[in-house]
């Protein structure tokens, strides 16, 4: 993680969001109900719910809403017929790509998938070519100029796995995946407020990518996203600050 910018990447790609928030907020949607069916109502029982949740009040998504998707999920088998199925493959300059999709038509959903990774320079690899790189944690972020000692000693006191610092400034805690919550609370508790998290898949090493590559790589990520199956892209894509300020 040595001098990568993770709050850059995180303003960067909300601009992209932000313009298919209506897009996004069906996937939140998809994946509230899923994780109700799947693990129940209750997010303080059910942690991947906890983690969606938080996810949808991020994304602005109001109470209301979110309350009727896992409403829906809890109580019919409307999720029943869609299938959660994870797709491996590389983009430019051997970066891994890993794609969570769900779906009701998987013949659909992996044509597509194909068709983006071929259009934009990347390969379809086999299962197990690159899920190794990646681990589920929970990540909590702070923009540049928060108390870092503060935020450390919170964090430690609170359970959290590592505090990274990266170059910009910011901070960002790592916690395992089913804690992400209730770390995300203590922090709160302790007068810490973060300026976001989510649980995604953490890559174990980098690939730190010039412009070129990096244009090429967001262009496979974009065209990914953008498939209504898809629900989340990682990648092990390292984009320094100078990079992603020249393309913005």
């Amino acid at each position: 993680m040595a001098g990568h910018s993770k709050w850059a990447n995180i303003k960067h790609r909300k601009a992209a969001q932000d313009a298919k928030r209506g897009k996004v907020f069906t996937k939140i949607i998809r994946e509230l109900t899923v994780a109700a069916k799947q693990g129940g109502p209750a997010p303080e029982d059910n942690p991947r719910l906890r983690a969606v949740m938080d996810k949808a009040l991020a994304a602005n998504m109001t109470r209301d809403t979110i309350d009727r998707a896992v409403a829906r999920g809890a109580g019919t088998n409307e999720a029943d017929n869609v299938e959660e199925l994870v797709y491996e493959g590389y983009g430019n300059s051997g970066v891994a790509v890993l794609v969570e999709v769900m779906t009701d038509n998987r013949n659909r959903t992996v044509a597509e998938v194909r068709h983006a990774f071929s259009k934009r320079g990347g390969n379809l690899g086999t299962d197990g070519s690159v899920a190794y790189l990646f681990s589920r944690k929970g990540q909590i972020f702070f923009e540049p100029g928060a108390d870092e000692e503060k935020v450390m000693d919170a964090a430690l006191e609170a359970g959290a796995e590592d505090v990274l610092t990266p170059e910009d400034g910011s901070i960002e805690v790592i916690t395992d995946w089913t804690e992400f919550g209730a770390i995300k609370d203590s922090l709160e508790a302790s007068g810490v407020v973060a300026a976001g998290g989510e649980v995604s898949m953490v890559a174990s090493t980098t690939v730190e990518l010039d412009q070129k590559s990096a244009e090429k790589v967001m262009a496979l990520v974009e065209h990914l996203e953008d498939l209504d199956d898809v629900q989340n892209v990682y990648t092990n894509a390292e984009i320094p600050d100078a990079v992603l300020s020249a393309m913005e």
